[in-house]
């Protein structure tokens, strides 16, 4: 069977049909598109396929990379028995089974088993348990597909037992590269003869998804399928098609760039409008809503600070709930973070202060921590003074005692300048309380970001 033998017949439509992209499914390493780092010749995975020693894995990356295409091509690669699970609908018993009869195929028939797991964090620590002794004495080769972080979703006894490779979203010259070898090789885009006009559009609505791109294709053509050859496939047939509008945006590009400044000196700004329109322009050009939040929570930390220290919280639990929820209902979930975020009072204070330590940290000698602040778990460590004459802050009134902190060279250097905004104007009179004649307070001057510049 090659690789587009599974056609309908000349003439007829595809309709019901295997899915376009299911037919540019590629069959062996040579023809498999992307990811050169990861299996391209000369790579350690490229190797240990070619020399028949491959051992278990784990694909991570976002839908349509290649991650189950790439596990295909690589069991036919080896000649080993290919068995594919579900993590969504499969439990242990099914996981025991395919054991027991990779165990026959290797005793028997000596032949390998690869095990493909696809959505693998999906398995509980129970099922995940099942498959560690099979990974670890080779009855199995286990390659699991994932979209979530591994270190977070897939225990640590599994985890080491298997190489890690990180798919990145596909370029737009890997796009181009799938869909024209589909447009050379599949009989039913031959016979439409099918021309792309307007790549740019296709990029945009792939998002470097492969089966997107593929699946777009499809859906213009099928839209065009009364029309004479040849079919041009415009921005406007993809849009009709794909029933949305196409927004040039590359995230890679600098106009990404430009919203998501947009958007964050917006909320450093307090305008919640505003930046919940820059917000809705990168959403509804396909970004990535977790990037959106990821930033939100640096802001929340370096803009506003503890001027409101509740802004943290409301960007982390919105990162999580937007990992949970996902498109299309997390945007709301992202409105209500940006419009609290906006409206926050703001303070660059605690960026101030981890920026100009590590420029002492990076100029300044390798000073050491001084006795007095050491540890002295041993009898050897008491007798060189460690720890000696530290005084222990809970015995003392209001349970604080003037003590220097700092090695002796940087004693009185203040990093932290609280501002005269939010509940940052009570940490200020507090600790202008605490350290009077022993530090002096005083608003210093703002430093900029890399963002504020």
């Amino acid at each position: 069977m090659d690789l587009f033998s599974q056609q309908p017949s000349k003439g007829e439509t595809p309709a019901g049909a295997i899915p376009l992209a299911e037919r540019c499914r590629p069959k062996t390493l040579a023809e498999f598109i992307g990811h050169e780092e990861i299996v391209g010749p000369g790579t350690a995975l490229y190797e240990s396929i070619k020399r028949n020693r491959l051992k278990s894995l784990i694909l991570w990356g976002p839908p349509g990379v290649g991650k189950t295409t790439l596990a295909r091509v690589i069991s036919a690669e080896v000649q080993a028995e290919f068995v594919s699970l579900s993590a969504v609908t499969s439990g242990v018993a099914e996981v025991r089974k395919t054991i027991e009869k990779a165990e026959y195929n290797r005793k028997y028939l000596h032949k390998s088993t690869i095990l493909f797991i696809d959505e693998i964090h999906r398995f509980n620590k129970a099922q995940q348990d099942a498959l560690l002794h099979a990974a670890e004495d080779g009855t199995i080769i286990l390659i699991g597909a994932t979209t979530e972080n591994p270190s977070f979703e897939v225990i640590s006894p599994l985890l080491s037992r298997c190489q890690v490779y990180k798919m990145q979203p596909l370029g737009n010259p890997e796009i181009q590269r799938i869909v024209e070898q589909a447009l050379k090789n599949d009989p039913w885009l031959i016979e439409k003869q099918v021309k792309i006009e307007d790549w740019e559009a296709l990029y945009i609505l792939a998002d470097g998804d492969a089966r997107r791109a593929l699946n777009a294709v499809e859906k213009a053509v099928d839209l065009l399928a009364d029309a004479p050859p040849p079919l041009k496939l415009s921005k406007a047939v993809f849009e009709k098609a794909a029933l949305q509008k196409v927004l040039y945006y590359d995230r890679a590009g600098d106009y990404h760039y430009d919203l998501i400044s947009a958007f964050i000196k917006s909320l450093r700004g307090s305008d919640p409008d505003a930046a919940i329109y820059w917000m809705a322009r990168m959403l509804e050009a396909g970004e990535d809503p977790k990037f959106i939040a990821r930033r939100m929570l640096i802001l929340a930390a370096e803009d506003i600070g503890n001027a409101d220290p509740q802004a943290l919280t409301v960007a982390t639990s919105t990162f999580s709930a937007v990992s949970y929820v996902g498109m299309p209902e997390c945007q709301i979930i992202l409105s209500q973070a940006a419009a609290y975020l906006a409206a926050a009072p703001k303070s660059n204070a605690a960026y101030q202060a981890i920026m100009e330590a590590l420029e002492d940290v990076k100029s300044g000698p390798d000073v050491q921590v001084p006795l007095h602040l050491r540890n002295a778990p041993t009898g050897l460590m008491k007798r060189l003074n460690y720890g000696k004459d530290y005084q222990y802050a809970h015995d003392y009134e209001g349970h604080f005692v003037r003590e220097n902190y700092l090695p002796e060279s940087l004693k009185g250097r203040i990093y932290y300048r609280p501002t005269e905004i939010g509940e940052e104007k009570h940490l200020r009179e507090r600790l202008q309380k605490l350290w009077a004649e022993f530090k002096q307070y005083e608003t210093g001057k703002t430093k900029k970001s890399k963002e504020q510049k």
